[in-house]
């Protein structure tokens, strides 16, 4: 009975650990998704702001020379808007399904309604109301903890925002380098 014992534990403690280990990558890809699908939503509320659109920035004290430090910025870059975008961003998560790559057993997530009223194709995604509240909650999470980046990126970088946040700057998304961008 004893040697039972001893044989036993071993595989409950490896069960544990296969279990853990499977619960951490999940919750990876959850910070992961909520990451790229946030920046994906920025960028495309950023895109509807008018181009042409500026807005004065800077101190409006006058030097001792008498000039002013003023500059104009783009409004869809300047960050007023951009937290403005961030306060509800994360209310766009319930547009989002789950979808599970079987070779790999990583999770994903993809825009389940469209913006524009179209049909869209949802064989691949699960549709789950805990998986779009985790979804938002992770990145109403990422929101308030990498706020500074969130707006320092999209302030001034356009290209490969989603790697370089996601991946590069905050360690959310350990495999993202071989998520093909145009995933979400």
């Amino acid at each position: 009975m004893r040697e039972a014992a001893i044989l036993f534990t071993p595989c409950v403690f490896l069960c544990l650990f296969l279990s853990f280990s499977q619960a951490a990558r999940q919750g990876q890809d959850m910070k992961c998704g909520a990451c790229r699908a946030l920046v994906d939503e920025m960028e495309w509320a950023i895109s509807q702001v008018d181009p042409k659109k500026m807005i004065q920035t800077g101190s409006f004290r006058i030097n001792p020379d008498g000039s002013q430090s003023i500059r104009e910025v783009p409004l869809a870059r300047s960050e007023g808007n951009l937290l403005e975008l961030m306060e509800t961003v994360c209310e766009r998560m319930e547009d989002y399904g789950e979808h599970s790559d079987s070779s790999t057993n990583r999770k994903s997530y993809l825009r389940i309604k469209s913006r524009t009223g179209g049909a869209m194709d949802l064989s691949e995604a699960k549709l789950d109301s805990r998986v779009t509240g985790s979804l938002k909650f992770a990145c109403e999470t990422i929101v308030e903890q990498h706020e500074d980046e969130v707006i320092e990126f999209f302030g001034h970088e356009t290209d490969n925002i989603k790697d370089k946040l996601c991946s590069t700057r905050t360690d959310l998304c350990d495999h993202a380098l071989e998520i093909p961008h145009d995933e979400l």
